[in-house]
């Protein structure tokens, strides 16, 4: 098996294997065609998002929850209703500040919405917020998660599920708000580093199992970027030149409003730190996280943090604002966390107790809560935001 199984890891079974290794036999033919190289986002994007094949276009359970397991992973949405309830009161002021200008018509945009659970919990609280959006937008890239988000959203009320529309392409000229809740961290990027020969760009080739190979780092944009850094000598890295592109595009699509990413990360001076010479690359399988993406290939996360200065500078450059940035914990103590928890009594221990172990998770510095940021760019939009009132570090970018 070109995916070689790890003795570390739970073992896939047959017909997981079978399809992975369909998926090394076409990323061997893109070795070979390319002449025994291909640079990793290229390896990246075809292990996550081949159709049928890929990670995230495939039949495997990828979102763990508190109740039932499973999965490689947890997100903010599966841990509790709560992440969303309170996600919810800054999207209910966007989209109160967004009305006039059009026509009631004000919206949300999620992108990459997993299994639909932020969807289904933000479209409830933002009922009784007397918020709705006049649609809910979902551009998602796997068609097998839109299927999951399907089944799992048609459980709405009427009124709410008439609301959410499935898109293909980014529409024009949205208004409203544009959410993105660890989509960042899943686009594929160049694993680059500098030794004392100069820049290289690490990418894969394949000799009985996928290897990794170093190349020169070719002249263009993604060398120019690189060389602005100035990186130390034996230091391995990432570089998202698509992240910066899904910005670009955003920022072309929205005609006013905010974009709110949310994901784990750092900005530029800490991302490109000297000390993390060898980059921030993780996987995940069944809840086990390691650094080799060469094995389980297509049954596994593959993921990056997020630079977020880049993500800042990106939307600066086509005359969005950066109207804020601090971490997950801030964003959601704003965003009234607490109030929403103080709403049920204590007294009630089967109700309070998985809402605190939840919110726990969320703003405790060792889980969620420093690691993961929020961060917001917007367009002819001048209200301060409520998610930022206080621990806004955005000057920090």
């Amino acid at each position: 098996m070109a995916s070689t199984l790890h003795l570390n890891l739970p073992i896939p079974d047959q017909a997981a294997q079978d399809r992975s290794q369909q998926l090394c036999q076409i990323i061997q033919q893109n070795i070979q065609q390319a002449g025994g190289w291909i640079d990793f986002a290229s390896f990246m994007q075809t292990a996550l998002y081949t159709p049928a094949l890929g990670y995230y276009s495939c039949g495997a359970v990828k979102f763990a929850d508190n109740q039932n397991g499973g999965g490689d992973f947890v997100t903010a949405p599966q841990i509790s209703p709560l992440f969303a309830r309170t996600l919810a009161r800054q999207a209910a002021q966007v989209l109160s500040e967004t009305q006039v200008l059009s026509k009631n018509q004000s919206s949300v945009l999620e992108l990459g919405a997993g299994t639909g659970k932020l969807a289904a919990d933000l479209l409830l609280e933002l009922q009784r917020l007397q918020q709705l959006p006049a649609h809910y937008y979902i551009l998602e890239v796997s068609d097998y998660l839109r299927q999951i988000q399907l089944e799992n959203l048609r459980k709405l009320p009427i009124d709410l599920f008439s609301r959410i529309v499935w898109l293909d392409t980014l529409p024009v000229d949205f208004v409203g708000l544009i959410i993105g809740n660890e989509v960042l961290d899943a686009i594929a990027v160049h694993l680059v580093g500098n030794t004392e020969q100069g820049l290289i760009e690490r990418g894969v080739g394949f000799a009985e199992d996928f290897i990794w190979q170093d190349e020169p780092l070719a002249a263009g944009k993604l060398n120019d970027e690189v060389s602005a850094h100035s990186l130390p000598i034996d230091y391995l890295t990432e570089f998202c030149p698509a992240a910066t592109g899904l910005i670009h595009s955003l920022a072309a699509s929205l005609k006013q409003g905010v974009i709110l990413m949310i994901d784990y990360g750092f900005g530029a001076a800490e991302y490109y730190h000297p000390q993390r010479n060898t980059g921030t690359l993780m996987c995940h399988y069944q809840h086990y996280a390691h650094s080799n993406p060469l094995i389980y290939v297509g049954l596994q996360d593959i993921t990056a943090h997020v630079n977020f200065t880049a993500i800042a500078q990106a939307g600066v450059s086509k005359s969005l604002n950066l109207a804020g940035y601090c971490n997950q914990a801030s964003f959601l103590m704003n965003c009234g966390l607490l109030e929403i928890l103080s709403e049920t009594s204590p007294s009630d221990m089967a109700a309070y107790a998985p809402m605190a172990a939840a919110a726990q998770k969320l703003l405790s510095p060792a889980e969620m809560g420093e690691l993961f940021k929020v961060i917001a760019l917007s367009k002819n939009f001048d209200a301060p935001l409520i998610g930022f009132k206080s621990g806004d570090k955005a000057h920090m970018l």
